[in-house]
């Protein structure tokens, strides 16, 4: 009976391992289908981040010109796009998703479908007036 607790106990952390948001993303133009970005989630104590670590469809160097405050001008490259998730259950939210193609900030909640597919939703007020994208894990 040890040994079927044990074996069970070790099923479910093997399961578990590898569901998680952070890592590295890859995300797609919703009208191409073409990769777009490669993203990488990150924590800071309870909170997570994004930033973009490359994009695949704009010159290097491109700034966010149509950014606001801080983010203003900043290069596309290395820019921190979600801000201040927090996990609930089994989705991250009360934070923020920056699209640096319209330099607009709306709200976001992430949910991993599985281990390797992302559930993105950025919106405004309410989650029903929003977007969704599937981001795949590189």
């Amino acid at each position: 009976m040890k040994k079927f607790l044990s074996l069970l106990v070790l099923l479910i952390s093997a399961n578990s391992f590898g569901q998680t948001i952070l890592g590295q993303w890859e995300t797609t133009d919703d009208k191409t289908g073409e990769k777009k970005a490669l993203i990488e989630i990150y924590q800071k104590g309870d909170q997570y981040f994004a930033k973009i670590l490359d994009s695949y469809i704009s010159e290097e160097g491109k700034l966010c010109d149509r950014c606001k405050g801080s983010k203003k001008n900043q290069p596309i490259q290395g820019l921190v796009i979600i801000e201040g998730l927090e996990k609930d259950g089994d989705e991250f939210n009360g934070g923020t998703i920056l699209d640096p193609e319209n330099g607009k900030t709306y709200k976001c909640y992430l949910e991993l479908v599985d281990k390797s597919k992302l559930k993105v939703r950025g919106y405004l007020g309410v989650s029903l007036l929003g977007r969704t994208q599937y981001w795949t894990r590189k």
